[in-house]
């Protein structure tokens, strides 16, 4: 022990602590609890493992990992008082079913759109629970109603559904020659200028209207001509 400026400088061997070091790493590179056999066998040199190992078991007891001795074999383990900390929490992942994930695709290149104009789109009705899991998810939200008889429900998608894809914007997604070029829709039954937007089923409504209006001229045409 020697004395500087009046503070006491203790000097352990350099080599306990070394050896004490080759310990510590030993077993907590182990994949399994250790004998002080199997310690003694991996290290270079002759020495107390015994000793080293309380020595460790010492100055680990009030860290967050202990040594700790079972059935003569030695570990490092969590802090029994700690153990609530260690809960491993598991997240199930589920795919989309094939229904959600064409109703979702209609909701973004259509939205605003309703639930009958999706079904329209689709060919099919809807399968239980299909537009609800995108609402749980905070994909899709409802976003008034549209203004036709039934005052129906319209959805779009969310600031969540384009952080979760890692969008800006909407006029990230692809384009219709995009998506023609990757293969995944055919643009000769596209119809390039209301794709992605919401005039759609207003373009579709106002066919059927013309479509009306034309009955109604021809009846008017042959109501004239019996009148003659």
């Amino acid at each position: 022990m020697k004395k500087k400026n009046n503070i006491k400088i203790l000097k352990f061997p350099r080599g306990n602590i070394e050896r004490e070091r080759q310990v510590e790493a030993i077993l907590f590179s182990a994949e399994e609890p250790l004998d002080i056999e199997t310690i003694q066998s991996r290290l270079k040199s002759q020495t107390d493992v015994k000793k080293i190992l309380d020595s460790l078991a010492q100055q680990y007891k009030d860290r967050g990992v202990n040594l700790v001795c079972i059935a003569n074999k030695w570990s490092f383990r969590t802090a029994s008082n700690l153990h609530k900390l260690m809960n491993l929490q598991k997240t199930s992942t589920k795919k989309l079913s094939k229904a959600a994930i064409e109703t979702l695709s209609i909701i973004v290149y259509h939205q605003p759109v309703t639930r009958s104009e999706i079904e329209d789109i689709r060919g099919v009705a809807f399968a239980t629970g299909t537009l609800e899991i995108l609402l749980e998810l905070d994909w899709v939200r409802p976003s008034g109603r549209k203004n036709v008889p039934g005052k129906p429900i319209q959805y779009v998608t969310t600031d969540n559904f384009l952080s979760h894809f890692n969008l800006q914007k909407l006029s990230d997604l692809p384009n219709v020659e995009e998506l023609t070029s990757a293969g995944l829709i055919d643009s000769s039954n596209v119809d390039k200028a209301i794709f992605g937007t919401g005039k759609f089923f207003k373009e579709q409504e106002e066919k059927k209207e013309n479509i009306y209006s034309n009955i109604d001229d021809l009846l008017n045409g042959t109501l004239k001509s019996e009148e003659e």
